[in-house]
């Protein structure tokens, strides 16, 4: 019998509540980036490769439910209990734009352009900002059925998908006549909904189910039981051969996509997983949670090496994965400053 092999993840300190989301971008020139947030009010942005901070955006006065990044990472966005969504400068860590709303906002996704920045929380309304003209109104849709946990675009921003805090199934929307076109059916409330990276299928949790949908036909694909509440998937975005789930087990479960079976569980965290999510290149996948932490786990038979993360309090440990070549032309053109925000490098010296 083989002996199995134990994964050992990156450890990313720094937050110090509960991590509630976590958002991976495409893979850029830069290289790929991570942002958290967390019930500590400061959404924080990483290295997506090695975990290391590289800057916290500062300015949320109530817990942060959501976060997200556009499609070049240039600009972050945060959905937050103080009843506003911020855009932020991804690059400097400044803040862009704050959107009040009238209650707390659980839910924020950039379009594929970029252009638009899509809300919804407590209120029952879906708002989509332009980002071109932030100060406009935004365009409103109001008849949720309740109050929104989850959103999404699809079919290239025509289409809104959304899920509720206490009412079960998902809702899709037609943006231009922002009626709903179409209702994925599921028992209990989804607390997490996932477009796959080529568009095929949506990937939602609910209860202690996880189910994969048709995302062009919205037919059922697959429907796989949990050995507990779960409530956080993702789909392995390459092959599309595994997925994995976390719930209240404080686990992180991998399964067969096309059968079910569990083939690899991951321990470590010290409360229940609150939010997982695969890298852009599948090569690897972090779990948030109710400790605190955010742990990156390798996929493949990666050289797996103990260690923290860059905690964005000290150096990078000597344990922590780094090569030279990793460091990206983003982060050389950072430093952190005093108070721990982002701040660009001060060209004065070089007048």
């Amino acid at each position: 019998m083989d002996k199995k092999r134990t994964v050992v993840p990156l450890v990313c300190h720094g937050h110090s509540r509960p991590v509630v989301d976590l958002f991976y971008s495409p893979i850029t020139p830069d290289g790929f980036f991570l942002i958290s947030a967390s019930k500590d009010s400061s959404p924080m942005l990483r290295n997506g490769e090695t975990g290391d901070w590289i800057g916290t955006f500062e300015g949320h006065k109530g817990a942060v439910w959501s976060c997200c990044l556009d499609t070049n990472a240039l600009r972050a966005a945060s959905g937050s209990a103080d009843f506003s969504a911020k855009l932020w400068d991804a690059l400097a860590g400044d803040e862009l734009h704050s959107f009040e709303h009238k209650h707390i906002v659980r839910s924020c996704a950039f379009s594929e352009d970029t252009h638009l920045l899509l809300t919804g929380g407590v209120e029952k309304i879906l708002r989509i900002f332009d980002l071109n003209r932030p100060d406009a109104p935004p365009r409103e849709v109001d008849n949720s059925p309740g109050s929104i946990r989850t959103v999404a675009w699809l079919h290239s921003d025509q289409t809104i998908l959304s899920s509720c805090t206490d009412i079960g199934g998902v809702r899709l929307w037609d943006v231009r006549s922002g009626k709903i076109v179409q209702t994925l059916e599921t028992k209990s409330p989804v607390t997490s909904s996932e477009v796959s990276q080529d568009g095929r299928y949506i990937t939602t949790a609910d209860g202690s189910t996880v189910k994969f949908w048709d995302a062009n036909h919205f037919g059922l694909v697959k429907s796989y039981n949990m050995p507990c509440n779960i409530e956080s998937a993702s789909l392995e975005p390459k092959l599309g051969n595994k997925f994995i789930a976390g719930g209240e087990d404080m686990w992180v479960h991998i399964f067969d996509f096309h059968t079910g079976e569990e083939i690899g569980c991951n321990k470590g965290h010290h409360g229940p997983v609150h939010c997982v999510r695969f890298s852009p290149g599948g090569e690897s996948y972090a779990s948030g949670s109710e400790d605190g932490t955010i742990r990156i786990w390798q996929t493949g038979p990666a050289n797996n090496v103990e260690g923290d993360a860059n905690p964005g309090n000290g150096p990078v440990t000597g344990k922590a994965k780094v090569g030279a070549d990793e460091v990206t032309r983003k982060v050389e053109d950072l430093q952190i400053g005093k108070e721990g925000k982002i701040g660009e490098k001060d060209n004065a010296a070089d007048a």
